[in-house]
């Protein structure tokens, strides 16, 4: 990935973002609309590959829009910035902690020009 594709790699960014909106927006909305709650909430601790605060804080608003998750902290321990997640619908952290890292790692393809790390 070059520099010269990063518009590109920006504009895919908005619609990928906006189908897992609308996907997160769905599963919350049937699960308010239905008798019983099928919510299991948990709490992640998340490493990220953010390299300032502009991309953590990114990645942090990114998350807490998202329907059922929020961010509720942060730290850094040992140079890593680390996320303290709140999510809804939680299977297990590693679970979490994967699905947040795709969104980890679209975003930090959008907005590095060079794209994301490996």
């Amino acid at each position: 990935m070059t520099w010269l594709t990063w518009p590109l790699r920006l504009l895919l960014f908005v619609f990928w973002y906006a189908k897992e909106l609308v996907v997160s927006s769905m599963a919350v909305i049937k699960d308010n609309m239905t008798p019983g709650q099928n919510s299991t909430p948990g709490l992640t601790r998340m490493p990220t590959r953010c390299r300032n605060d502009g991309e953590l804080t990114l990645l942090a608003a990114l998350i807490t829009v998202t329907p059922g998750t929020l961010v509720i902290g942060n730290t850094t321990t040992d140079g890593t910035r680390v996320l303290f997640v709140h999510t809804l619908y939680f299977d297990n952290a590693d679970a979490s902690r994967e699905e947040l890292a795709i969104m980890e790692t679209e975003m930090l393809k959008a907005v590095r020009r060079e794209g994301a790390p490996a």
